[in-house]
């Protein structure tokens, strides 16, 4: 997507893509970190935060879930828990077939960094609070981990979730065109491979309303690596919001699993080097 400030602008993107999913059920959509309100500033997103289970965004992203029959995961959007917090919380939140709110997980390593783009600082931390909790949940395909964007540079949070069972793991992201381009399909693809999850890694694209350029690529990774679906724009063409849209095979990567025994391998070097 390439979300621009005003939250009915981008749900009615959201809806006009969730009418071309294939019919396969069941199935999870995944939209990116900042899905509903991206390039206002972090004060108006403060100002437009949700009380945790109240509020018209979120009541709207459960209906499309119900609608569609699907899993939804609204990539990030800002939750508050309380009317007096002076930050609020980037959450992912995990609507159910039915529209009912299945997990919430608050990101966790925040976006404190300098880049050499036009944008150049980013202090994520200044009007968000960091999150303290890995997240988990079991659904009819399979354990989801749950992880947002710059949490992609920390391998110990991917196999905290492997470890707490995961079989898929999120990745609602907004990276930089900077970072992406360097980094994007490298980080993307080695925590797949090292966790031996499928990750699901929604992007924002494009050129939005602060000037911030976002790298896109949105991608579907198989346990083994290899990309299953990615949003890429036509030869010379700037890409557009689109669907990136597979078929994952647990049964393909419970053999991964078998083969290469990692998780078993890492709790026996892992108790040879805490002895």
């Amino acid at each position: 997507m390439t979300s621009q400030p005003q939250p009915l602008d981008n749900l009615a993107v959201i809806e006009q893509l969730l009418e071309q999913i294939p019919p396969a059920r069941p199935q999870l959509v995944v939209l990116p970190e900042a899905c509903l309100c991206f390039g206002a500033g972090d004060k108006f997103q403060r100002e437009i935060a949700e009380l945790h289970g109240q509020g018209d965004l979120q009541q709207r992203l459960a209906e499309l879930a119900q609608q569609h029959g699907i899993y939804l995961l609204a990539g990030t959007m800002p939750i508050i828990d309380s009317r007096e917090a002076t930050k609020f919380s980037a959450a992912s939140l995990l609507f159910g077939p039915d529209g009912s709110e299945l997990a919430r997980y608050n990101k966790i390593h925040l976006f404190d960094v300098d880049v050499a783009d036009s944008t150049r600082q980013y202090r994520e931390s200044n009007w968000t609070q960091a999150g303290s909790e890995v997240v988990t949940v079991a659904t009819e395909f399979g354990v989801l981990g749950l992880a947002v964007c710059y949490d992609v540079r920390f391998p110990e949070l991917f196999r905290a979730l492997r470890t707490a069972g995961a079989d898929v793991i999120t990745l609602p992201s907004a990276f930089t065109q900077v970072t992406g381009a360097a980094h994007w399909h490298v980080l993307t693809r080695a925590r797949a491979i090292e966790q031996q999850c499928a990750v699901v890694a929604a992007a924002q694209v494009g050129t939005h309303a602060n000037g911030r350029a976002t790298f896109g690529h949105a991608l579907i990774i198989d346990a083994w690596g290899r990309v299953l679906d990615e949003c890429e724009g036509a030869t010379g063409q700037p890409q557009q919001p689109c669907l990136a849209t597979a078929a994952v095979e647990l049964s393909q990567q419970a053999e991964i699993r078998q083969n290469i025994p990692v998780a078993e391998h890492f709790a026996r070097s892992k108790k040879v080097i805490h002895e």
